[in-house]
């Protein structure tokens, strides 16, 4: 009768075990689809910045086509990249880099470095870009618990038998040494 309850209370405390942890799993799925999401807003809030930012500049410096092109270019292409983070993380980073570009350009410009327009823009976008670092974090920051989580004992039991697989980290492109130069900007 004893080894009865024993075996009872055995198997009673694997399935809550099993329950908690999946409800785990699902729960740090959820974390990651929410954090996700509070990237891609911040995202588009930029991509809505750059347009009104290049048409200001373009007012000041008005043969400098090649940047506002690339900016251009690149903003369409991050805002039609909808694949995994790191392809994502890689236009991204192609963005930020013709950005630095714009950035660098209105250096050449007092003018329009004084311009309230432009100023208010470049502290708009600033602070989506801190926006953006800040969700990102927490997004990799979640994404490390799960990916922790599938790879520790006794709980990879559970996520290999319902299929819950790692997630992606958003992290610079593989080229980060490119990201972090400074840009180089040459008048011919």
């Amino acid at each position: 009768m004893i080894a009865l309850v024993i075996v009872l209370g055995l198997i009673a405390a694997v399935i809550l075990y099993v329950i908690v942890t999946y409800n785990s799993f699902v729960s740090l799925r959820e974390r990651i689809r929410e954090s996700w999401s509070g990237i891609e807003v911040q995202m588009k809030l930029r991509y809505n910045l750059i347009p009104n930012l290049v048409e200001t500049v373009k007012g000041y410096a008005k043969h400098e086509s090649g940047t506002f092109e690339q900016v251009t270019r690149a903003r369409t292409e991050a805002m039609a990249n909808l694949g995994s983070p790191a392809e994502q993380a890689s236009s991204e980073n192609v963005l930020s880099g013709a950005l630095k570009s714009l950035f660098a350009l209105s250096e050449n410009y007092p003018e329009l470095k004084a311009n309230e327009n432009f100023l208010s823009l470049q502290d708009q976008l600033s602070d989506v870009e801190n926006k953006i670092q800040s969700a990102r974090r927490y997004y990799n920051g979640v994404v490390r618990d799960n990916n922790t989580k599938i790879d520790q004992f006794p709980s990879n039991l559970i996520a290999n038998s319902f299929n819950f697989i790692k997630a992606e980290f958003f992290e610079l492109a593989e080229d980060e040494g490119a990201v972090r130069k400074p840009v180089n900007v040459k008048f011919d």
